[in-house]
């Protein structure tokens, strides 16, 4: 394994050339958000003299570990964690970059704003770098309290949604260094899944994230915020945990790590119902302004162009067995917490009080309908197309369905890590996962998703044209349309 040293503007980085591709590892974005930095927007980076290592990741964000069997568990031992964490990774393809430089991917985790980093191994860049000819960067953010804790109203310097500027710092990273790295920082597509997704459809609406990338990939998420009511309660619990009030303000900077997360883990305790995401973007003012949905429809993020969709059995990852079953009022009172909708009341009466049925309901309500509003109100704006996710394997225990999260490894044509879930990879699967990939890239680098089978014309309220993939890839023209018209009433989604 050969090493490689780029420059940047802060100083030398030392990374590994693989095999068709040059990896960094482990790159600064930002200062440590320690000590009274804890709880602020990040803040700028200091140059260094000497070679800096950049062979090993960084630490990720403090928080509660994934089963090892699931699908973003490490197959290695568990990372380190720190509230130093603000870290990067680049893939490049070994070849020689064009002169004006790659197109640039940067890759958004998921995991509910309160789990996830850049560095699990279904999110390895490096065939989508060297299949795609792109450069690919991920990404770590602060997450849990650390990154969603509404803390504007509270002033001296502290902020709301600093997991989102963390987010934007990365992407002045990339604007500012990615073309040592061989890639045009006039191109930069973000893309993301789940919490990653709905990160992006902030960044749509954060006037500090404008201008910093042209495109957007939405997969299983769009917009949401927690409403502020509900983001002050959160807030007041966490700070009653640690103890901090007026006159032991000093606390909040001064605590260990240790004792950040027990509080998390009370908060969690005091505050149900099971599913609701207590950390979320909330509107503050000042970091986001507004709704996203609602800065969207005005054209907060008119010059981007917009690639979104959602698997078609979501809550089936969610929803797995009757003890996750909600009466009425529970699963009412749990979706008004989790999609910031108020009312919602007779949307969710048509769903049976079943596995089948409540899977469903957080399929259509907390991600299809959503995914539906975002492509309406983008597309008065600029280009947008809808994809939906149908691939399954009958009769796997995980992916009989097409749930939440299953498209990631085609995504990145990372199939053999589903291996640890039973999945033998078919030639059939390796095929759609080259197309979406395929897609994926050819948006990033053209603007315009292409299909190997055909044309995927644009999303628009007419027609609603939607690449389905699957076995085979297909384009329907408004799919399952009488139950999108049940969801959305008389609404203009």
């Amino acid at each position: 394994m050969e090493s490689i040293t780029v420059h940047t503007r802060l100083g030398q980085l030392r990374g590994e050339t693989v095999s068709g591709y040059h990896v960094w590892k482990g790159i600064p974005y930002a200062q440590p958000p320690v000590g009274e930095l804890r709880f602020h927007a990040p803040q700028p980076l200091k140059p260094w003299e000497e070679v800096r290592d950049a062979t090993r990741f960084g630490p990720i964000c403090p928080q509660p570990m994934p089963s090892a069997e699931s699908m973003t568990g490490n197959l290695v031992e568990p990372p380190e964690q720190s509230e130093d964490c603000l870290y990067l990774n680049v893939w490049t393809p070994a070849s020689k970059a064009p002169a004006k430089g790659r197109p640039v991917m940067v890759w958004i985790h998921g995991g509910a704003f309160v789990t996830g980093s850049g560095i699990v191994p279904l999110y390895d860049g490096a065939r989508m770098a060297e299949n795609g000819d792109v450069v690919v960067v991920t990404l770590n953010y602060r997450l849990g309290p650390l990154g969603f804790l509404h803390l504007t109203p509270r002033g001296n310097g502290l902020t709301s949604n600093a997991g989102l500027l963390d987010q934007i710092a990365a992407l002045e990273w990339v604007r500012d260094h990615i073309a040592a790295f061989g890639g045009n920082p006039d191109e930069v597509t973000v893309f993301g899944e789940s919490a990653g997704a709905m990160s992006i459809a902030a960044l749509l609406a954060m006037p500090a994230a404008e201008g910093l990338f042209r495109r957007a990939i939405l997969q299983s998420g769009a917009s949401q915020v927690l409403p502020t009511s509900q983001a002050e309660q959160v807030t007041a619990a966490y700070l009653q945990q640690l103890g901090v009030d007026t006159l032991h303000p000093e606390r909040l900077f001064t605590l260990p790590t240790e004792a950040l997360m027990l509080a998390m883990a009370k908060t969690h305790e005091m505050i149900g119902p099971e599913l609701a995401m207590r950390y979320q973007p909330v509107v503050d003012g000042v970091t986001l302004p507004d709704v996203p949905l609602s800065a969207i429809a005005k054209g907060s993020a008119k010059q981007v162009s917009v690639l979104i969709g959602t698997n078609l059995h979501e809550g089936a990852y969610f929803i797995r067995k009757e003890s996750h079953l909600m009466n009425k009022s529970m699963a009412s009172q749990t979706l008004e917490m989790m999609t910031g909708m108020s009312d919602i009341g007779d949307l969710i009466e048509p769903f049976s009080v079943t596995i089948e049925g409540q899977a469903q309901m957080l399929t259509d309500l907390f991600f299809w309908r959503p995914a539906l509003a975002l492509a309406v109100a983008q597309a008065v704006h600029a280009p947008v197309w809808m994809y939906r996710f149908d691939w399954t394997l009958p009769g796997h225990p995980t992916f009989g369905q097409a749930v939440h999260g299953a498209e990631i490894a085609f995504v990145f044509d990372n199939l053999e890590l589903l291996g640890k879930l039973g999945l033998d990879v078919h030639p059939s699967m390796q095929k759609l996962a080259q197309d979406m990939q395929q897609a994926w890239v050819a948006f990033a680098r053209d603007g315009k998703p292409v299909l190997s089978e055909g044309a995927w014309p644009m999303y628009d309220r007419e027609e609603r044209t939607t690449a389905i993939f699957h076995q085979d890839i297909k384009v329907e023209h408004d799919p399952e349309g009488d139950r999108r018209r049940q969801l959305t009433g008389q609404m203009s989604i």
